[in-house]
C-alpha cells in the first residue's frame, strides 16, 4: 500500500509540476511589424514576472484564419482590429480580454545606395531608375492594405503595380529591400527604426490621410490554457514603460 501511495504522489508530482512548467511559458502571435519591439518586450516580462514569451510573428490575417482553426496560442496582437475584433465576436477572444494597444504607420524606405526622391513621398517611386517595390500581401496583411491605399490615394497604384514585389508580410518585405531584392518598399515605420535597418537607409513617412488608421489591437485567447499568466503580459504591455519602448519604435500609443 505504501509503494502505492508513493507511486500516485510521484504521477501528482509530476502533473502539477509539468503545469507549473507550463504556466511559465506564452505563445503569442504577432504582427510582423511588432518583431524588433517585442522582442525587446519579452525579455523584460520575463526579467520582471519569471514568465518566458515565445513569440511567432507573421501576417494578422494568416494568423486569424489559424486561431480561428484552433491553433495553440495563448495571445495574438494583430496589425488591425478587424482580426482582433472578429476573433472576439466569434467567441475566440477572453471576454473583456480586446485591447487596442497602439496605432503602426507606414513609410517609403530605401538603402543609402539607392536613390529614391523621398522628398517627394510616393512619387519618387515613378523614377525609371526603381525597379522593384517591396509591400506586405495585401490580401492578408493590414500594412500591404494600407500601402495599396496609399498608392491608390496619390493615384499613382496603376503606374507602380507592375514594379511591386508582394512579401507574406512586412518583416518579409523589409528584408527584400534590405537585401537588394527591392529597390524600395512601403514598409512599417516600426521596422524602419529597428536596430538592423535603421543605419542601413533612409525613410519618408507616408501621410496617415492616405490609409485606413491602422490601429492594433489584441486579445487573449480563450483556448489558452495559461490565461493568468497572458493576462499578466496584457497588464504589462498597459505600463508606462511598456507604452514608452512602443513609442521609441514609432507606434502611437492609445
Amino acid at each position: 500500500m505504501t509503494i502505492i501511495r508513493i507511486i500516485l504522489t510521484a504521477m501528482l508530482w509530476l502533473v502539477f509540476l509539468g503545469r507549473a512548467g507550463m504556466a511559465q511559458e506564452i505563445r503569442v502571435a504577432a504582427a510582423a511589424d511588432l518583431q524588433s519591439a517585442f522582442d525587446v518586450l519579452g525579455e523584460q516580462f520575463k526579467r520582471n514576472s519569471g514568465i518566458s514569451v515565445k513569440l511567432a510573428y507573421g501576417s494578422s490575417g494568416d494568423f486569424f484564419h489559424q486561431l480561428e482553426s484552433g491553433a495553440p496560442f495563448d495571445m495574438f496582437f494583430s496589425a488591425n482590429l478587424d482580426y482582433a475584433k472578429a476573433l472576439e465576436a466569434d467567441g475566440h477572444a477572453l471576454p473583456e480580454s480586446y485591447y487596442e494597444y497602439a496605432r503602426g504607420k507606414i513609410v517609403l524606405w530605401s538603402r543609402k545606395e539607392v536613390r529614391v526622391e523621398l522628398g517627394s513621398g510616393l512619387h519618387g517611386l515613378l523614377d525609371s531608375s526603381i525597379k522593384r517595390v517591396a509591400i506586405a500581401n495585401p490580401q492578408h496583411a493590414p500594412y500591404g492594405q494600407a500601402a495599396v491605399a496609399a498608392l491608390k490615394k496619390e493615384n499613382i497604384y496603376e503606374s507602380v503595380e507592375r514594379k511591386l514585389v508582394i512579401a507574406e508580410n512586412v518583416s518579409q518585405a523589409a528584408s527584400f529591400v534590405l537585401s537588394g531584392a527591392a529597390d524600395a518598399g512601403i514598409i512599417a515605420l516600426s521596422l524602419a527604426k529597428s536596430p538592423h535597418m535603421r543605419d542601413q537607409g533612409y525613410y519618408a513617412e507616408i501621410p496617415t490621410a492616405d490609409y485606413q488608421p491602422l490601429v492594433q489591437a489584441c486579445v487573449v485567447l480563450r483556448s489558452s490554457r495559461n490565461q493568468e499568466a497572458a493576462t499578466q503580459f496584457l497588464t504589462f504591455l498597459k505600463t508606462p514603460a511598456a507604452a514608452q519602448l512602443l513609442r521609441s519604435y514609432g507606434f502611437e500609443i492609445p
